[in-house]
């Protein structure tokens, strides 16, 4: 199953038994709908109810982003595989605060264990990180005692701060040094390329919670509130650094990127379409890059660790094994 991603302004609509879409500049492709897993919406695109309906029917999930990059929102079709069962278990989980707490601390334990195996792997090829290491290391045991899901997300803030300021150090290029993380706007290169790259891994994760018996409405180290979805920021808390962080290092330090693929608008930045076009292109065979899973004992895509991982969610929360997150083993 494909993803497909659309860049240019125009009209998609569901024409006989398949998708249709016709850009302004008069250009027309059909898309087999049978290949089509999820649909990635960046141009100002007209659609109908009609189409809605066939995405629906067709478990197609249709993510769309505004001018700048920024995700707007998802249509996530009528949930096939969520059942009340999963939801009354996950549900209790997070009315639980013990529970709650539990999974809070797991997701928080991949993100820093993931971001500690980046930096010691720069800090063995002579790149001195070993202060910052030091660092998270020991906010890391602080953050395992707190008892207050507030106090966790404050130290899970302070040690991506120290994180992200280590990106001088490993990234070899003077035009995309960090500052501050700044984001609605993002205000250097930086900053945008992990605003976008992180907004396109919330999708992804969410399009593989729609694979599940999961709800994305329900998390836990991100509030179950007003908000539409909260499981997928959680479980993307492990994959930002996974498959984010190690992408946009490797597009800036192999000059795959560069100043000319931005453009300014009012107060900060967006990547422009030749930009995005380059970071998904990078993205897709990131995703589709295999490593070993001891688990199985076989070699899984990225993308298939995502689902994986909301599997391990499910057995926990049905009691049959606890939870630990994944960790990169290099």
């Amino acid at each position: 199953m494909e993803t497909l991603y659309v860049f240019s302004n125009g009209n998609f609509k569901r024409k006989n038994n398949t998708l249709f879409f016709e850009s302004d500049d008069g250009k027309k492709k059909f898309v087999p709908v049978e290949n089509t897993k999820e649909i990635f919406l960046f141009g100002e695109i007209t659609l109908n109810t009609k189409l809605l309906n066939f995405l629906s029917r067709k478990n197609i999930i249709l993510h769309y982003f505004n001018y700048y990059g920024y995700y707007t929102g998802s249509f996530y079709p009528r949930e096939h595989y969520n059942s009340g069962y999963m939801i009354l278990k996950q549900a209790t989980f997070y009315n639980d605060f013990t529970s709650r707490l539990f999974l809070a601390k797991k997701f928080v334990e991949g993100a820093v264990k993931n971001t500690l195996k980046i930096l010691k792997y720069y800090n063995r090829r002579n790149v001195d990180l070993s202060e910052n290491i030091s660092k998270i290391q020991k906010l890391f045991r602080k953050s395992e005692k707190v008892e207050q899901i507030d106090e966790l997300m404050y130290f899970e803030g302070f040690i991506k701060d120290i994180y992200y300021n280590s990106l001088n150090k490993i990234i070899n290029n003077s035009e995309f040094k960090f500052t501050k993380r700044t984001k609605r706007p993002p205000k250097d290169y930086l900053n945008t390329l992990i605003s976008f790259v992180n907004s396109l891994i919330y999708t992804y994760v969410l399009s593989e919670i729609y694979q599940t018996h999961l709800d994305p409405r329900i998390g836990f180290l991100h509030s179950t509130n007003f908000r539409r979805f909260t499981l997928n920021l959680d479980v993307a808390e492990i994959f930002k650094v996974v498959i984010g962080d190690k992408l946009i290092i490797s597009l800036i330090n192999h000059k795959e990127i560069n100043n000319n693929d931005f453009e300014k608008y009012l107060n900060g930045l967006s990547l422009n379409e030749k930009g995005k076009k380059k970071v998904i292109e990078k993205m897709e065979k990131r995703l589709k890059q295999t490593i070993k899973y001891k688990k199985l004992s076989r070699s899984v895509s990225y993308r298939r660790l995502i689902r994986l991982e909301l599997y391990k969610l499910e057995k926990h929360l049905i009691g049959e094994e606890i939870y630990s997150p994944f960790v990169m083993e290099w």
